[in-house]
């Protein structure tokens, strides 16, 4: 196992993981994403949980976009052309998110819209002890005809499943050729009944948690449950938290297992987005298996290190630095290196900004270009 607990910087270095593989006759966008927006609020520092009739302190605070922008941005981030369809309320907070994505983060939003008289949802996460608590706030968006271009052609579309509720969009972008992503969230009916998920159907891939799995096949083990899943699913990915993930291609037979990166864990909050992310980079990058599952656990790795979701989503110069910094620790595995040494020729030689403005920790405080 490798460990790193070392502080990395927040600049960003431009890679294109898709150079070599781009035609003039590409979609427009390598990924789609449609989902709620919410504006996350971070409060960093605190000793424990709040307690019942106190009043806590925290020391420190970050705000970012959330939501579907955790993972739109952690796509981005990783070079990959993104496009998403949101709703955005006509408050500050809806302009701040809308700025912070489309400036800072160079995410298409020509398929999202403001919402007159809307508010933004809202979510303030309180992280201590590696652990934290969140409370949410937000209204349904009005519904809107979908456009006719909408979903846009793109090469693959990340999507969030829920139990009982099929979105259209998806058979739509399927249909067109794009590679379905799916995760899922918890079944708050008590059913996992994987019958009650036919958007499945239309999907690549299928990357739930060990827990999720394990209660929708009925499997007595994650790994037992990712084979289950390829019954359903082409391509199954399980996430076993400390102990790594392991993911199953159902059409070739082949397995991978790949153990976590020990860091020192200050918030989880979008890990599970980011993870995803690096999956679907490596993969529309046609690279290995195990490659593919050994850079989702170390983007999600890295992301822990910070607070915040998007804030925390790691970019090229940020795994740069990670896997400078790793070769010269001292007593480091070279067993554990090697699993990491596919990443030499995509890594950018020095850590120069990418020219971009990042979500700021405080709205409307300090904005710079």
């Amino acid at each position: 196992m490798i460990a790193f607990n070392g502080e990395r910087p927040y600049c960003h270095a431009h890679v294109d993981p898709l150079a070599g593989l781009r035609t003039p006759k590409d979609p427009p966008w390598d990924i789609y994403l449609t989902g709620t927006v919410f504006l996350d609020i971070i409060f960093t520092g605190l000793d424990s949980a709040p307690v019942r009739g106190t009043e806590s302190w925290a020391r420190g605070m970050g705000s970012s976009p959330g939501g579907v922008a955790n993972m739109a941005t952690a796509l981005a981030r990783l070079g990959l052309k993104t496009s998403l369809a949101a709703a955005f309320g006509d408050d500050h907070y809806g302009e701040y998110c809308w700025d912070a994505l489309e400036q800072g983060e160079h995410i298409d939003l020509s398929t999202s819209r403001t919402v007159p008289g809307w508010h933004s949802p809202v979510t303030v996460s309180m992280a201590y002890e590696g652990e934290r608590t969140m409370v949410s706030h937000g209204h349904e968006p009005p519904p809107e005809e979908p456009a006719p271009d909408c979903p846009p052609s793109a090469r693959a579309a990340v999507a969030a499943l829920t139990p009982g509720r099929p979105a259209p969009w998806i058979a739509q972008a399927a249909s067109k050729g794009t590679r379905i992503f799916a995760d899922v969230g918890w079944d708050d009916t008590g059913a996992w009944d994987l019958a009650g998920l036919p958007d499945l159907t239309y999907c690549e891939a299928f990357l739930p948690n060990a827990e999720e799995a394990m209660r929708y096949t009925g499997a007595s083990s994650p790994r037992a449950a990712a084979h289950a899943l390829t019954e359903h699913v082409p391509l199954a990915v399980v996430t076993l938290g400390a102990e790594g993930a392991y993911a199953v291609d159902g059409r070739t037979g082949q397995s991978a297992e790949v153990p976590a990166i020990a860091v020192e864990a200050l918030d989880p909050t979008g890990a599970g987005d980011v993870f995803v992310a690096g999956f679907v980079m490596g993969t529309l990058a046609d690279w290995p298996l195990d490659d593919r599952l050994a850079f989702a656990g170390l983007t999600a790795a890295l992301s822990v290190q910070d607070f915040g979701g998007s804030l925390s989503a790691p970019g090229w110069s940020e795994i740069a630095a990670w896997w400078r910094r790793v070769q010269s620790v001292d007593d480091q595995d070279p067993a554990a290196l090697q699993r990491y040494a596919f990443l030499e020729s995509l890594l950018p030689e020095a850590s120069r900004p990418w020219p971009l403005r990042r979500a700021i920790p405080t709205i409307g405080f300090g904005r710079t270009t």
